[in-house]
């Protein structure tokens, strides 16, 4: 499979071989569910938590006798039931992580690239690197390639000036090729890789 490479300018830079088994599969959106499920459950903070009865500061006296008067059977003012009373079956500090396999993460991050190939949303680019920092000149660039929802892969470190003036545009963002994930793929319109990220990931699926 073949793609035309361009540069920042706009302007052709020949063409790539891409490896049908990462950028050729059939995608399945099932794999991807279950990807982007455990990316969003294993950054989740976790840290809600309420005040249980043992939390809460009252009296575990008895509140009055428990036969005669007529009324429920009530021991410590600390029950739920009581206005001030610790809280039933509330949130408690955890971790919503859950396992996923890793060759299922590494299916799915092909299964991702491979959607974008389908789609044809995937840009190959042959270098981001700029001279200045300057992020208006760096939009006007995105304007003329169509870019105004896209993740940007870069090699193993990203220009300083390119992200310097991508990190003022909205829903562009800019990674490395080792923080490439499948939720950052599927959340932006298009995918754009460089030469250097195409070669680190067909290095990786070896």
């Amino acid at each position: 499979m073949k793609l035309d490479i361009t540069t920042l300018d706009g302007a052709g830079a020949g063409s790539v071989d891409l490896d049908e088994t990462i950028f050729g599969l059939e995608p399945r959106v099932d794999l991807l569910q279950r990807m982007v499920r455990w990316q969003l459950a294993k950054r989740q903070a976790g840290t809600h938590a309420v005040k249980n009865r043992s939390d809460v500061n009252r009296t575990r006296k008895k509140l009055y006798k428990q036969k005669g008067t007529g009324n429920a059977r009530h021991g410590a003012a600390s029950a739920p039931q009581f206005r001030g009373g610790g809280r039933a079956f509330g949130p408690v500090v955890r971790s919503h992580a859950h396992d996923l396999p890793k060759k299922v993460r590494a299916l799915a991050l092909k299964h991702a690239l491979s959607a974008k190939v389908k789609d044809s949303t995937l840009i190959v680019i042959d270098d981001v690197k700029l001279a200045e920092g300057k992020t208006k000149a760096l939009a006007e660039r995105f304007e003329k390639m169509g870019l105004s929802s896209a993740l940007i892969i870069s090699g193993t470190e990203v220009d300083v000036n390119f992200g310097r003036a991508a990190r003022n545009i909205p829903q562009i963002d800019v990674l490395p090729i080792q923080g490439i994930n499948v939720y950052d793929i599927l959340r932006r319109d298009k995918l754009v890789l460089t030469r250097a990220a195409i070669d680190a990931l067909e290095a990786r699926f070896k």
